[in-house]
């Protein structure tokens, strides 16, 4: 296979790192942009000496100039504690952010993706969704940043797709989760973990029946590569997530069995806007990238589960 330029924005961060390995792996050439607001440097430490990695630190709020065959674009905080610290900044780099990347793209004709958001469909009406769902979104609420920038950047995508006939791939992407997912995100997976691992009481927002699908994040990246892959005409959006429901009830008791935690349930209430169901209807890339997850929730969290432990043991002997 020819060796290909890739451009990995958010590359750094937890998404992002795992696509900039699994490229190299493949015999590409990498160039990963993160200005390490949500992105972490431990998370792409093991590729410094990688001779075909190369790391640039820059906001992609503001145009980048480089030479690349396909860019994937995945710039942006994507757990509420970080998108909500500064809203006007998350808002710039969905939408600026895009506007960049894809003018990027239409100088160099390459084909770009972007990652967009099982948060397009807001509280959704319709369960589980499916990518003609046009979403339940609050466009004024403490969440609008993310969702209605994510949205508007889809805007952007199929405007330029349609307009100048660049070869664009749109993925809604759902609940991913696995190593390198940051301690301090504020989302579920981690949280429940890190608590039971600290004997902590586990935190259940609202009344632990809301639900939500977990994907681990090997499927998902190679769901990222298939779609990559597919001919210009396939543009998306495509749901990728895992198909299974799984209550904050049942997440919380998987995860004190498979710690052997202690650690007793507290609720709170739920926080403004939180969805009640998320589920994604993946039919679509089934039939279209032959794709679906392979990894069960608790292999997924035995992998992640080790992952935090080992920090936390770190952390500790330091």
């Amino acid at each position: 296979m020819k060796m290909k330029r890739v451009l990995v924005t958010g590359g750094g961060g937890f998404l992002g790192s795992h696509l900039c390995d699994q490229l190299l792996e493949r015999g590409n050439e990498v160039i990963c942009v993160d200005n390490f607001f949500t992105g972490s440097k431990r998370n792409i430490r093991h590729l410094h000496n990688n001779e075909y990695f190369e790391l640039i630190r820059h906001d992609v709020t503001f145009p980048l100039f480089v030479e690349v065959d396909e860019i994937y674009n995945l710039a942006c905080p994507a757990s509420p504690v970080h998108y909500q610290y500064d809203p006007i900044q998350t808002t710039k780099t969905n939408v600026h952010g895009a506007i960049n990347m894809l003018g990027l793209a239409k100088r160099l004709n390459v084909p770009i993706f972007q990652a967009s958001t099982s948060e397009v469909y807001g509280d959704p009406d319709v369960h589980p969704q499916t990518e003609d769902y046009w979403g339940n979104v609050n466009p004024i609420g403490i969440r609008s940043c993310y969702d209605e920038g994510k949205r508007c950047a889809e805007t952007l995508f199929f405007d330029y797709q349609r307009q100048v006939d660049l070869s664009v791939k749109v993925a809604r992407i759902f609940n991913t989760y696995g190593p390198r997912m940051q301690p301090d995100d504020g989302r579920v997976v981690s949280n429940f973990i890190l608590q039971a691992l600290k004997g902590e009481e586990i935190t259940i927002f609202g009344d632990g029946e809301q639900t939500r699908s977990f994907c681990y994040v090997d499927d998902m990246v190679d769901a990222f590569l298939r779609f990559m892959e597919t001919p210009r005409q396939v543009t998306g959006p495509i749901n990728l997530g895992n198909p299974v429901e799984t209550s904050m009830l049942e997440l919380a008791a998987t995860i004190i069995e498979l710690t052997n935690s202690k650690s007793k349930l507290v609720k709170r209430p739920l926080p403004e806007d939180d969805p009640r169901k998320r589920l994604p209807d993946i039919t679509r890339a089934k039939e279209t990238l032959a794709w679906e997850p392979t990894t069960t929730l608790r292999e997924g969290l035995l992998k992640t589960i080790r992952y935090f432990d080992a920090a936390l043991r770190r952390a500790e002997a330091r």
